[in-house]
């Protein structure tokens, strides 16, 4: 999947935060990865974790550069080539992390591909506004899904993920197209809102599925690994990532 962050969400504060402060750090969030590696079925979530994202990142630089064949304008495409290129730096640091830490890059990732290769297959846009949705969209509620996840990581392997999480610069340019695409023809909008609630069931089912799949990436979601996630927060966590998703769709214009 791609990965970004939104206007509305890139700035929120972990949960349990007040205004002034965030909680201090507990547990596995409080180590390095060098003492927190020390347990096994914490590397090999770290592991799957990294993997999934290695992939999604790949995933993404190859998507974008579909989509640039359909960008209307040569600017278009040229801003696509470079995001493409953004996400392809970011899986090499993906890349070179997996192997550092003794994990050989393409078995860490190989888990994963039928998964995301089935929802990219399940969700392709018929046409450039459908394909910038899915990006700002479809692809962010993972982004949102991985950052909960960071949150319960050592400090260096919680550094890595938020960096490749960030914006890559699709989400200011995706608004910008889609909005201007629904003043020119309303009627845009509601077939994009249709196309983006279903963007959310497949995104949500797929991250899921991700995680089911995955004993050591369970066990750190709902106990165990990680401290004190348990399966209300695990509620939780869906709850935060619905809302951000009603932010997103109304910084597009369109009905959540």
């Amino acid at each position: 999947m791609r990965f970004m962050t939104t206007p509305d969400n890139a700035a929120e504060k972990p949960a349990g935060a007040t205004a002034d402060t965030a909680p201090a750090a507990t547990g596995v969030a409080a180590q390095n990865w060098e003492t927190a590696s020390a347990e096994p079925q914490y590397r090999a979530a770290v592991v799957d974790l990294l993997g999934a994202l290695a992939y999604g990142e790949l995933a993404a630089f190859e998507r974008l550069a579909e989509d640039a064949k359909l960008a209307p304008t040569l600017s278009d495409k040229a801003e696509l080539a470079k995001m493409a290129s953004a996400e392809f730096h970011h899986f090499e640091q993906l890349r070179d992390r997996l192997a550092a830490i003794g994990a050989e890059p393409t078995e860490a990732m190989e888990p994963f591909v039928a998964a995301l290769d089935g929802f990219h297959r399940q969700t392709a846009p018929s046409d450039w506004l459908e394909g910038l949705v899915k990006a700002y969209v479809g692809d962010s509620i993972a982004s949102d899904f991985y950052r909960e996840v960071a949150a319960r990581l050592d400090s260096d392997t919680r550094g890595l993920v938020l960096g490749v999480l960030d914006d890559t610069g699709h989400a200011g340019f995706a608004i910008e197209k889609v909005r201007a695409a629904i003043d020119a023809d309303p009627r845009v909008g509601g077939r994009l809102a249709l196309w983006a609630r279903r963007l959310m069931g497949e995104a949500l089912s797929q991250s899921q599925r991700v995680v089911a799949d995955r004993d050591a990436l369970s066990t750190m979601l709902v106990g165990g690994v990680a401290d004190g996630f348990d399966l209300a927060e695990v509620g939780r966590m869906f709850s935060r990532i619905t809302e951000a998703h009603t932010k997103r769709m109304a910084a597009l214009g369109l009905a959540a």
